[in-house]
């Protein structure tokens, strides 16, 4: 196989990566900021148990928006370690490890979220179904919270292949290694008690770099040689 001939492999196996991470995205969005609002409340079990029973396909909607994300997380971590591992392999295995932590955070999510939805039409009296709920609701809530620092960590190493290897933009890398670190801060933050409107600037980094990244992806793939 000639350079052309593999940069082109490399190119396909880029854009797959970066249909994948839109996909990740695309469902993330409209699961967890837009669906995820409509049906669950985290500090008012009454009103989820309602919204369960009343409005069940919504739920169900909201439960294959997060079963949507495990999946295109999970094969997004396989590709990147497939794109990368010719050019750094134990950077690119910490992509795809952390990455893989990310899809089980939110499988503990999708789990409950089936389990709410179960429970909300069982027979068991209302007490103990609120109980439950409140409980699932938690265990929702706090599988993306303290999935917060696995987003962060994977970005760091998908930062450092791209600054040490120059592939793609080195500010593309720098980028995704600060929305890293401040994924990390932010979970810190929000679970020793900080209380700061700065908290909720931190993570923006890392949805600019995110975006940029899959454009990218979408657009160039990667590099051909080191610049």
């Amino acid at each position: 196989m000639t350079i052309n001939e593999k940069h082109r492999e490399l190119v396909a196996t880029a854009r797959t990566a970066g249909v994948l991470y839109l996909a990740m995205a695309v469902s993330g969005i409209l699961g967890f900021l837009i669906f995820h609002p409509q049906v669950f409340d985290s500090e008012d079990s009454q009103k989820t148990l309602t919204k369960l029973i009343d409005l069940e396909s919504l739920a169900r909607t909201r439960l294959l928006f997060e079963f949507a994300i495990v999946v295109s997380q999970a094969i997004t971590a396989v590709w990147f370690y497939k794109l990368f591992r010719h050019i750094n392999e134990w950077a690119a295995w910490t992509v795809g490890i952390w990455g893989m932590i990310n899809s089980i955070a939110i499988m503990i999510s999708a789990i409950s979220m089936g389990s709410a939805i179960e429970i909300a039409s069982s027979s068991q009296n209302v007490e103990d179904k609120l109980i439950l709920i409140e409980l699932l609701s938690s265990l929702i809530t706090n599988s993306w919270g303290v999935g917060g620092l696995f987003f962060g960590l994977w970005l760091i190493p998908l930062g450092y292949i791209i600054t040490s290897s120059k592939k793609m933009p080195v500010w593309l890398g720098r980028t995704l290694i600060i929305g890293g670190i401040g994924y990390l801060l932010s979970t810190v933050a929000n679970y020793v008690g900080i209380k700061s409107p700065v908290i909720d600037y931190l993570t923006i980094p890392a949805t600019i770099g995110e975006f940029w990244m899959i454009g990218y992806l979408l657009i160039y793939g990667i590099r051909q040689v080191n610049e």
